[in-house]
């Protein structure tokens, strides 16, 4: 049978998502039941399936309540699960929040609070902080998600406009024990930037929030600029006493998907070469350097992936559709310039590619000559940020559906000297 380098492409990334899947990477860390309560909360794209995986290996008693994105939950028996708006929070998210603060409240050191992080929980664990409304934590998300800013500044706001972001569950939960299981879907994969770290202590401070906004010039309601400048919305700091029973644990990451993605493809005998699980820039941007890597590798003899993870921004300027890793294919298709025996992936692991249906695009050889014949004009679509519409239209999109995990971006370029 001739080898299929797209369908190859898309097993490589059904198996780097395999690998980060809560009922793989949430049994082997669970922690002893305590002598006390267990209460579960969470909050993120996989909060629901590290709900459903916690009931099937969990001891003893439970309770609690987890939050995710509309779309991504799945059935549990014992604990609830809420859908919530993202990227952008709304009041089902706001609701939920309050009610999963009152369940950490009360408690004694001899309960345990198991909280089940994941990336979205940022948007979806939404309580905003005293005095701001819930539009205006809305306006200042939307405006932060197009300036191009990385995650790590965007949280850094979201966690001083936040009642339980930057540490704050952790505070209110406190004297029990905080187990923190965390699907990491950022680059370094800090548990006080996963889903802004609401049971890690907050190493930034309020006067950084205010500066990122005055850097990317953006317009805030006067409620969120006067909270920022007061003293209330800083956020506990590392060695606070509240975080001495307080443990969190990486549970599945973008390493660990690159390298499964890597040993499925050196067991086919390519050579991998990993450019790394932390990247971070403009995805347009990320899509030219590695178009420069690839077409230095075709001189070479020996069939290569090279594979990449992190997340890339996109700062919107157009007003098409598409995601950052739709984008990224977009732009890397542009710069091959229709270079022979190239193929390459880039999808979301969550399965959902910004806030469209799919989970990221493939592209060929043949992707410029193709949309050419169809009378698209793939700079003009990139510029309008119309990855989206670009490869809709060549049939091109890749379709997962939800994947019940989320360990970000995942890029794979295969090269066939």
């Amino acid at each position: 049978m001739d080898f299929d380098p797209r369908a190859f492409l898309t097993q490589l990334f059904h198996r780097a998502v395999e690998a980060a899947s809560p009922e793989r990477c949430v049994p082997p860390n669970l922690p002893p039941p305590p002598r006390g309560r267990t209460i579960v909360i969470g909050a993120g794209k996989a909060a629901a399936a590290m709900a459903q995986a916690v009931e099937n290996h969990w001891p003893g008693a439970l309770s609690g309540l987890v939050i995710t994105r509309y779309g991504h939950g799945v059935p549990c028996r014992i604990i609830e699960v809420v859908e919530a708006g993202h990227p952008v929070p709304d009041a089902a998210g706001v609701a939920a929040a309050k009610r999963m603060l009152g369940l950490v409240q009360a408690l004694t050191p001899n309960d345990l609070v198991l909280a089940l992080i994941s990336g979205g929980g940022s948007s979806l664990f939404a309580l905003p902080a005293p005095g701001i409304a819930l539009a205006d934590k809305q306006s200042v998300t939307r405006a932060l998600l197009k300036s191009g800013a990385p995650i790590s500044e965007i949280n850094c706001v979201r966690k001083h406009l936040s009642a339980v972001k930057g540490g704050r569950l952790a505070l209110a939960a406190s004297p029990a024990r905080v187990v923190g299981l965390i699907v990491s879907d950022v680059p370094g994969d800090d548990p006080a930037t996963v889903a802004s770290g609401p049971t890690a202590p907050d190493p930034t401070m309020h006067a950084q929030a205010l500066a990122i906004l005055k850097k990317y010039k953006l317009a805030v309601p006067s409620s969120v600029r006067s909270w920022l400048e007061s003293p209330g919305s800083e956020t506990p700091k590392p060695g606070h006493l509240a975080f001495a029973n307080v443990e969190n644990r990486i549970v599945a990451s973008a390493r660990d998907a690159l390298a499964a993605a890597a040993r499925m493809a050196e067991a086919e005998g390519f050579r991998v070469l990993d450019l790394g699980d932390a990247l971070e820039g403009e995805a347009r941007v990320i899509a030219r350097a590695h178009a420069e890597l690839a077409l230095l590798n075709l001189r070479e003899s020996r069939s290569t992936v090279l594979i990449s993870g992190g997340e890339t921004t996109v700062t919107v300027r157009g007003g098409g559709r598409g995601g950052r890793n739709s984008e990224y294919a977009l732009a890397l298709a542009l710069a091959l310039k229709g270079a022979q025996r190239i193929w390459a992936i880039a999808c979301d692991t969550d399965g959902i590619d910004g806030t469209e249906t799919n989970a990221g695009a493939i592209v060929g050889p043949e992707t410029l000559a193709r949309a050419g014949a169809l009378g698209i004009d793939a700079a003009a679509a990139l510029a309008r940020n119309d990855a989206y519409g670009f490869f809709q239209t060549l049939g091109d999109l890749v379709e997962t559906g939800p994947t019940y995990t989320n360990v970000n971006d995942f890029r794979a370029i295969l090269i066939q000297p």
